[in-house]
């Protein structure tokens, strides 16, 4: 080093060199105390308890009303289908006609047979009448018209069974003709035209009504008590005061028409420990058909105090629910919550928060407990929906969709793509 400043001061560079270093040592100086970051920005929300009104959601199995399975009375061979298969048809519609050719014959056949009883017993009337009289003259024995009389009542009998063959050959003419007992829609035909059809075991299809249909689900013991001690009565009872029933679809809609329970099982399963119940739903546009699987909503009967809050600053791990709140001191704090169950996109709190706390839904990942943030007070709107300061009414905040949830006793409970729904109804009861 000594070297360097001699030989700078040789070549006047001495000046130059001892400013570099000044430099070097100033920029050193800073380096070495470097000062600490701002807080870091958070969105929070205040916690409030409300009265809220859960929805409870059961795996569902539509079923017609009435289903009727077509069998034949008669076999034979089929000789004609009269619908198309999955059409609607209307009661005394032509479903099915069996070959009538054996019994128009069988028909004939009784027929002649019935005219031959009849005149065998006009024959045996016509005896006894002219053999009564002679038994007062002692013409004939007692024995003779005793005889005269059991014949001409078994000819009397033999006229009844003829006619009762002749009704029963006119029935299973009658039978070869197969016709909708209701308005219903029907499946497809099992036996084509030409096929061998058994009598009573030979189905043929399968009639469904449409318009109500009803939906079989079954509740837990637990479940049915509760609602047994709130109602203060069996649920099967007064069916119309209960609220009403939703009904989601396979690919998450919702269907327009709300249901009504129709029956409460007697007994409870005692292998699954459940209660079978039946909801009645209108049917107008057939989107429903028997033996799909739905999910129903219903409400609970008891809103819930609780705090409700935004999905995303929840946070789980190993199956507990966590959140980030801001002290007094702007500075994050760990909590655990008891959080079970949801309302739409918000997760509903019923322990580990009291109201009035701030808890971070946005930023979380910048928290740490004990480290100071800047909050940032976000509200909900009329709708529900989280907005910042500033921001119109109304507007959801991006990232915060939420699904509308009314109070079920009105008949209402929507639902709807995560990235489109309204939040929540604050009003919700």
């Amino acid at each position: 080093m000594n070297a360097l400043l001699i030989q700078a001061a040789r070549h006047g560079a001495l000046p130059m060199l001892l400013a570099s270093a000044l430099a070097l040592s100033a920029c050193g100086n800073k380096n070495g105390g470097q000062q600490a970051p701002p807080p870091a920005e958070v969105n929070v929300i205040k916690a409030v308890t409300e009265q809220i009104t859960l929805l409870e959601e059961y795996v569902g199995q539509t079923e017609a009303v009435d289903t009727v399975e077509i069998r034949a009375r008669v076999s034979g061979i089929l000789e004609k289908q009269g619908f198309q298969d999955g059409s609607r048809v209307k009661r005394g519609d032509l479903l099915f006609v069996i070959d009538p050719q054996p019994f128009i014959a069988a028909l004939a056949q009784t027929k002649a047979t019935l005219a031959q009883a009849q005149a065998a017993h006009v024959n045996s009337k016509q005896s006894l009448e002219r053999i009564r009289p002679l038994v007062a003259d002692k013409a004939i024995s007692q024995q003779d018209l005793d005889t005269a009389i059991a014949r001409e009542a078994t000819d009397a009998a033999n006229v009844e069974s003829a006619r009762a063959q002749v009704r029963t050959a006119q029935l299973n003419l009658d039978y070869t003709s197969i016709t909708a007992p209701r308005d219903a829609v029907i499946s497809k035909a099992l036996i084509k035209a030409g096929g061998l059809v058994n009598a009573s075991t030979s189905l043929l299809t399968t009639l469904y009504s449409v318009d109500p249909i009803y939906v079989n689900f079954a509740v837990s013991e637990q479940k049915l008590l509760e609602m047994q001690r709130t109602l203060k009565r069996n649920p099967g009872e007064e069916k119309g005061r209960l609220p009403t029933f939703r009904l989601k679809l396979a690919d998450g809609t919702e269907y327009s028409a709300s249901g009504t329970l129709n029956f409460v099982d007697a007994a409870v399963d005692p292998k699954s420990g459940t209660v079978q119940i039946r909801v009645q739903v209108p049917n107008h546009d057939r989107l429903l058909r028997a033996g799909q699987l739905v999910r129903v909503i219903f409400p609970s009967l008891k809103p819930l105090d609780a705090i409700r809050i935004p999905q995303q600053a929840v946070q789980e791990l190993q199956g507990k629910r966590s959140v980030f709140v801001v002290d007094a001191e702007n500075k994050a704090q760990y909590r655990e919550v008891n959080a079970t169950q949801r309302v739409g996109n918000d997760w509903v709190v019923e322990g580990g928060l009291t109201a009035g706390e701030m808890v971070i839904v946005e930023g979380v990942q910048k928290a740490r407990p004990g480290a100071p943030v800047k909050p940032v007070v976000l509200a909900r709107d009329a709708n529900g929906n989280i907005v910042k300061p500033g921001e119109p009414a109304g507007d959801a905040k991006k990232g915060e969709p939420a699904k509308d949830v009314k109070d079920m006793k009105g008949g209402d409970a929507k639902s709807s793509d995560a990235k489109s729904a309204p939040a929540p109804d604050k009003g919700a009861k």
